[in-house]
């Protein structure tokens, strides 16, 4: 069962992000603008026009208490997500920014560019650019950190191709030629004995790797437009895909078999983003945020900004 919890319109938001404590989700909008939203109490917590290109991806930094955003004018801002004030502002590439990771213990952000390139920060070091990575030969979406192996990381780009990588060096331990068409998305899906890799496409797929043999396990077929985000939901046992096609289905992790399909009702979908511990999940649409409970069949609420 899965209940609409908290629905927010706003402009395009092009990534969420759930702080690991608080009840708040992170929305970063087209319009320039990233927003923090009270999902309890239904309101708009604290928002700040970034810049007025889009920012694609922002995160938390709960250790710092800070929220790390990427936009479209190839810059990385930091705020204080208690004041809104800016910590830091820097030109990171040389063209749009898809996409961030916080590695979850170390003080690095790794951002992945149109440049076709991914670039690891280290905030402790005035964010010095400590490690760039190269090899893409279209823009790199997205990367992610293996949560077995914390030095180590996958990333995903338009050119069809999945790579991983050492973060100590710049070359990549290896390529997966994984679609025919571009990749725009990608997470690791961890069992008890097991790490895979799942890649969503423009050929309207979504693909799980084994990580050790290097060979796709299983093709999930339901979106009839291209895959904008992946998320493997490990307390649920679900694989979380959403598409341009406005839909946002649900396979069972273990037989790969389509368990739900939900409409998102704002349009196209770009992101997810899940809160550790808890059932809630969240997407980022055309027309807004929406926050799902799954399994809860407790009433939804409704919002407008």
């Amino acid at each position: 069962m899965e209940t609409k919890e908290f629905i927010q319109k706003s402009d395009r938001v092009k990534s969420v992000d759930f702080h690991p404590t608080q009840p708040w989700v992170l929305a970063s909008l087209y319009s320039g603008t990233v927003c923090i939203w009270n999902y309890h109490s239904q309101t708009t917590g604290k928002s700040v026009k970034v810049t007025d290109s889009p920012v694609r991806t922002a995160k938390f930094v709960a250790r710092e208490h800070w929220i790390v955003c990427g936009s479209d004018d190839k810059f990385i801002r930091v705020f204080d997500y208690n004041t809104m004030v800016s910590v830091k502002e820097f030109e990171a590439h040389e063209d749009y920014i898809r996409s961030l990771a916080v590695h979850p213990t170390f003080p690095f952000v790794l951002t992945a560019s149109d440049d076709k390139l991914i670039k690891l920060w280290d905030w402790e070091k005035n964010w010095e650019c400590t490690q760039t990575f190269e090899g893409h030969s279209h823009y790199v979406m997205q990367s992610a950190f293996n949560p077995k192996d914390l030095n180590t990381f996958a990333s995903a780009s338009l050119d069809g191709t999945i790579q991983i990588w050492n973060m100590d060096s710049s070359a990549a331990k290896f390529t997966l030629d994984a679609h025919e068409k571009g990749i725009n998305c990608i997470d690791y899906f961890i069992t008890s004995d097991k790490v895979y890799l799942i890649t969503g496409s423009d050929d309207f797929t979504v693909k799980v790797w084994d990580y050790e043999t290097k060979t796709c396990v299983q093709i999930l077929e339901g979106h009839t437009n291209n895959v904008t985000a992946v998320c493997f939901h490990p307390e649920l046992g679900i694989i979380i895909t959403a598409s341009e096609d406005g839909t946002i289905l649900m396979w069972n992790a273990t037989t790969f078999r389509l368990q739900n399909t939900l409409s998102s009702g704002l349009e196209r979908v770009w992101s997810i983003g899940y809160k550790k511990g808890s059932n809630q999940v969240a997407f980022g649409c055309d027309n807004g945020t929406l926050i799902v409970k799954i399994g809860n069949s407790s009433g939804c609420d409704s919002v407008n900004c």
